[in-house]
């Protein structure tokens, strides 16, 4: 999933994830991306008081830039999804390094607001895209059995990154101005290349080991078949060029896999997905200059982000912890629902906080709520459509809460002007993220568990606690199937790999005018009554 194939033009078969090794290396990537995505938005509204003097604009107006990085973030999701799966994610993930600091330093030497929301808006949000959704595909290929811990540990980013660039944020206001604030978080997304460069493709590092080991093989086996050696790899040649003919009219197929939507656990994540971002994203936005309001002084109020970022870093891998236990992966959606709903009560039982002390007590609650919520929502999505999928599923979903993020805080900021009052926002707020944990509780138990009941199907796993492993497995027995109908499959360590060969071994049959097959017994070919051809193409398979 790291790389698309370049001769079939889309993802190659499934690799079984190392869940270690270069995954850290990966992990670590992942990580910084994340901090980089989700903390930038929030940690620009520090600058948000200046904006208003120098650009003579309301909360609503300087809350839209917020707004805008995170709609491209979640409203380019389709195309990143295109871009991964044709090109593979490390070079979009280079280019979206790229775009995002540019758009930092040029948006430091704007003059108006609307300059703003094209550079700082516009252009490091769609950066920032292009390496958001590219690093999560590829945390999910390099784990599955330590995935939710792996998803935890990389979510923690958001609020490590949130709780230094908030501070880092008003220093350099106070010393720089935002101009020169902006220049300098420009100059720090240039960190974003080098995490996508360590994004190395799991399934080209695999290809690279499989054919030296090959190449091996064929060095011992094929010297006591003699002369006939040059017709074996001749035939070995015709068979490679009749594959890649095979698979040149494949190229571009299922770019983006909207067969997803006949998922009814897909769709209810969904819709519970866009109603929570309605509200999840608002208070976050808006706490810094509400507690500026209240007379709360600029470093203290920028403080209380890092209070959320510091509870937040600890909520989410112990969050991820709790989420790979045997007992509740199969469960994790209710966990999700849990979440949400702690996260929502925690607006609403908070909207009343009129001094710092009140602030400070929100901020603790809201952070492990926060924190639980950022660690959960991409593993209940893997585990629902799986990790061949994902890809596809994440660019759809981020699609749709893109259009819940430009109405949740820019109207938020309107309702701030014409109230002049926080609370009634935090109320709002609290109730659409209760909502949609009562509707995904609700709609998981009676829409999926119940209908799996009726169904009585043979599998234990529920649905969204399964392994990719198994997932992979089916697949590659589909593969199996498809290829019987040309040839009878072989015995092999690779079934993949086997039903891929044995297409070839067909056509290369077909070409070279021989119709009698090669006797098959116990997944031996045997090297005698003129089958050393067959032999040769199917060690080539190995």
């Amino acid at each position: 999933m790291g790389r698309a194939d370049p001769e079939q033009g889309h993802l190659p078969p499934p690799v079984k994830p190392p869940d270690g090794g270069w995954g850290w290396i990966v992990l670590f990537g992942c990580f910084v991306i994340t901090g980089f995505s989700y903390a930038f938005p929030k940690a620009v509204s520090v600058y948000f008081k200046e904006l208003m003097k120098d650009f003579h604009v309301g909360y609503s107006d300087t809350a839209w830039i917020s707004s805008i990085m995170l709609a491209m973030l979640y409203g380019t999701g389709p195309v990143c999804s295109i871009m991964v799966n044709q090109f593979g994610c490390r070079p979009v993930m280079l280019i979206g390094g790229l775009l995002a600091s540019s758009g930092m330093i040029l948006a430091s030497f704007t003059t108006n607001i609307i300059e703003l929301y094209l550079t700082a808006g516009v252009l490091t949000g769609l950066g920032m895209a292009l390496n958001f959704q590219p690093s999560l595909i590829m945390l999910g290929t390099y784990f599955d059995k330590r995935r939710p811990l792996a998803n935890g540990l990389a979510a923690a980013g958001s609020p490590v990154f949130l709780s230094s660039l908030s501070p880092l944020g008003q220093v350099l206001l106070e010393k720089f101005g935002w101009r020169g604030g902006f220049l300098i978080m420009g100059g720090l997304l240039l960190n974003c290349c080098t995490c996508g460069a360590v994004m190395r493709p799991l399934d080209m590092g695999m290809k690279r080991k499989m054919e030296k080991a090959q190449d091996k093989y064929e060095a011992k086996e094929m010297l006591p078949i003699g002369g006939k050696s040059e017709e074996g790899i001749g035939t070995t040649d015709g068979t490679k060029k009749a594959k890649k003919a095979k698979k040149k009219p494949k190229k571009g197929k299922k770019l983006l896999d909207f067969s997803i939507f006949s998922n009814r656990g897909f769709i209810i994540y969904t819709i519970s997905k866009f109603i929570l971002v309605l509200g999840l994203f608002v208070p976050p936005i808006l706490l810094v200059n509400y507690a500026k309001d209240t007379g709360v002084p600029d470093t203290e109020a920028a403080f209380l982000l890092s209070i959320i970022g510091f509870i937040d870093i600890f909520a989410r891998p112990a969050c991820g912890m709790v989420a790979g236990l045997k007992w509740v992966r199969p469960h994790v959606s209710y966990l999700f629902s849990f979440a949400m709903l702690f996260n929502g009560l925690t607006d609403i039982c908070s909207a009343r906080a009129s001094n710092y002390t009140g602030l400070v007590i929100f901020c603790v609650f809201f952070g492990i709520s926060y924190g639980m919520v950022g660690a959960l929502q991409f593993e209940v999505l893997m585990a629902i459509v799986g990790s061949q999928k994902f890809s596809s599923a994440i660019g759809l979903v981020l699609l749709i809460e893109a259009f819940a993020v430009l109405i949740g805080p820019p109207s938020a900021g309107r309702l701030v002007d014409a109230l002049k009052n926080y609370e009634v926002i935090f109320y709002l707020a609290g109730s659409e993220v209760v909502l949609s944990a009562v509707f995904l509780a609700m709609a998981t138990y009676c829409c999926l568990n119940r209908g799996k009941k009726k169904e009585s199907p043979p599998e234990k796993t529920p649905p969204g606690g399964g392994s990719d492993t198994e997932e992979a497995e089916s697949d590659v027995q589909e593969a199996e199937e498809h290829s019987s109908d040309n040839h009878q499959p072989t015995h092999s360590t690779d079934n993949a790999t086997v039903a891929a060969s044995e297409e070839a071994n067909h056509v290369a049959e077909e070409q070279s005018g021989e119709g009698g097959g090669c006797p098959e017994e116990d997944g031996e070919v045997l090297a005698r009554d003129g089958c050393n051809a067959e032999q040769t193409v199917e060690r080539d398979s190995f």
